[in-house]
């Protein structure tokens, strides 16, 4: 991934907080030549390895497991959003603006170890919904389902567990402008509504990092 200087998050928490916070991953890799992705949710191992670790599961029918070069990546796509040149004070100074997207991401990448072992399969899909039934008032666990079926669904399944070799994060919001328009950059996601505020929220941890 391409990020220069001024976009770079190199903080270990920061990267493994913007990983949960979404928990949905995109699994990267070559089929025959050819980039294949696969959305899924991920859970993140921040104690395993120097970067930590991701565990997550493929169908078996996916081939992305049976042709595997070695190495993959996994990329979490965190808050995005459209930026308008009106965002900018300096527009009104002397107009040379632009529109952009500004948005946070990051990207690990390792080589993946897949396993077929129904317990170590059975831990991790308990792992992942217990991580996502916990906001319930009423959680639904693996165990609740008849355990000939979740034999037979274990078995559709392929385990991944992908120990992080490189991790990094690209914060685009604005920290190349100047003091006035990245004020005018928060004021602008603060005052387009609901769905800038996760943007909003970000530039205003990244301003308070520089300060």
């Amino acid at each position: 991934m391409y990020v220069p200087e001024a976009f770079a998050e190199t903080r270990l928490e920061v990267l493994h907080d913007a990983i949960e916070a979404g928990g949905l991953g995109i699994f990267v890799t070559a089929v025959d030549g050819v980039p294949t992705a696969t959305h899924l949710p991920v859970l993140l191992a921040r104690d395993e390895g120097p970067f930590g670790t991701l565990h997550f599961h493929l169908a078996r029918a996916n081939p992305q497991w049976q042709a595997f070069p070695g190495s993959a990546l996994v990329i979490f796509p965190g808050p995005d959003g459209y930026v308008s040149p009106s965002a900018y004070p300096s527009k009104a100074e002397h107009g040379r603006v632009v529109p952009t997207w500004n948005y946070v991401t990051v990207h690990a990448s390792g080589a993946p170890d897949f396993y077929h072992d129904a317990d170590r399969l059975f831990a991790l899909v308990s792992r992942l919904t217990a991580r996502h039934e916990a906001r319930r008032a009423a959680p639904w666990a693996v165990t609740d389902a008849p355990a000939t079926y979740t034999a037979q669904m274990l078995r559709a399944i392929v385990g991944v567990s992908l120990r992080i070799d490189a991790l990094q994060g690209k914060w685009k919001l604005g920290q190349n402008r100047p003091a006035a328009d990245r004020a005018g950059l928060l004021a602008f996601y603060e005052g387009e509504g609901a769905g800038y505020g996760p943007l909003a929220a970000a530039a205003r941890a990244v301003r308070a990092r520089n300060q």
